[in-house]
């Protein structure tokens, strides 16, 4: 049986963890808020861009861009946004497991992909693998910018343009609420599920120079967003998934530090309970 001195730092130590813990636990939770107010923020610019360049690529037949047409599958490209740091509960496991297990049903070599992570667990788990990196990029804010995140989306989208892959998938936790995220795919290239997404609005646009040159400029950044979108989204997953791994942590030390002031307790009443009988039989031998 443990001494009382044991017991005690025990409960010593665990109490400094559950400190710890639930200060990680109230940082995640003001991250999230504002994560989450960032996503949603952002979701009527993607909506108003998907609707210009829906009605272009859907409305004139004279229009045609290579992002808009399908081609014979030979590469694949995914992006796969995780964290940079742990603790953060199923966040990063789950994720990659997905991705890992698509790869293997969709791929039989590693030269019919490549994958380009954001965060630096995808990029370890993925080169422990031997499994082939494009571009990385880690060390990103909590509230990161476009301006941070452009130069690797801007490779993706080139590398599709050039022609260095045919497709383009990207994956990220889905945020629907505080406890619940969803692994999700999303196809970012080719842009083949314009005119079955495109909501139908009363809006008429003029476009100037003309509709050709609008679309050449439009699709590229509507691409880039889909991958800021889902980025921002991860974000707020992530500090969900890490704010609800904390709590489970502080709650779960609580239940130690109960369970172990308990045995220190019943410890201790019996060394007192010994003290008090080795007295009272000295006593008795004494007479």
């Amino acid at each position: 049986m443990a001494s009382l001195r044991d017991i005690k730092n025990r409960i010593n130590s665990t109490t400094k963890t559950k400190q710890i813990t639930k200060a990680m636990q109230m940082v995640s939770a003001s991250k999230l808020n504002r994560a989450e107010m960032s996503a949603k923020a952002f979701v009527p610019y993607m909506e108003k861009i998907q609707e210009v360049v829906a009605s272009i690529a859907t409305g004139s037949t004279d229009v045609e861009h290579p992002m808009l047409i399908s081609r014979p599958i030979k590469k694949t490209g995914y992006i796969v946004i995780t964290s940079d740091s742990g603790l953060a509960g199923p966040y990063n496991s789950n994720i990659l497991r997905k991705l890992r297990q698509t790869i293997e049903e969709r791929h039989q070599s590693k030269d019919e992909f490549t994958i380009i992570p954001i965060g630096k667990k995808g990029r370890d788990f993925f080169a422990k693998l031997g499994m082939p990196i494009a571009k990385e990029i880690t060390g990103l804010p909590d509230q990161p910018s476009f301006a941070e995140i452009k130069e690797i989306a801007s490779y993706a989208v080139n590398l599709f343009a050039n022609e260095e892959i045919d497709e383009l998938y990207i994956y990220y936790n889905h945020f629907v609420s505080a406890i619940t995220h969803v692994v999700t795919e999303k196809k970012v290239l080719p842009l083949t599920d314009l005119a079955k997404d495109n909501v139908k609005t009363n809006s008429m646009y003029e476009y100037e120079p003309n509709e050709e040159e609008i679309l050449k400029t439009l699709l590229p950044q509507y691409a880039e967003s889909i991958v800021y979108g889902a980025l921002l989204d991860a974000k707020a997953s992530e500090h969900a998934s890490r704010m609800n791994a904390m709590r489970s942590a502080t709650d779960n030390a609580e239940e130690l530090i109960a369970e172990l002031t308990l045995s220190f307790n019943r410890a201790r009443q019996a060394a007192i309970t010994q003290e008090i009988t080795e007295i009272v039989s000295g006593a008795a031998a004494l007479e």
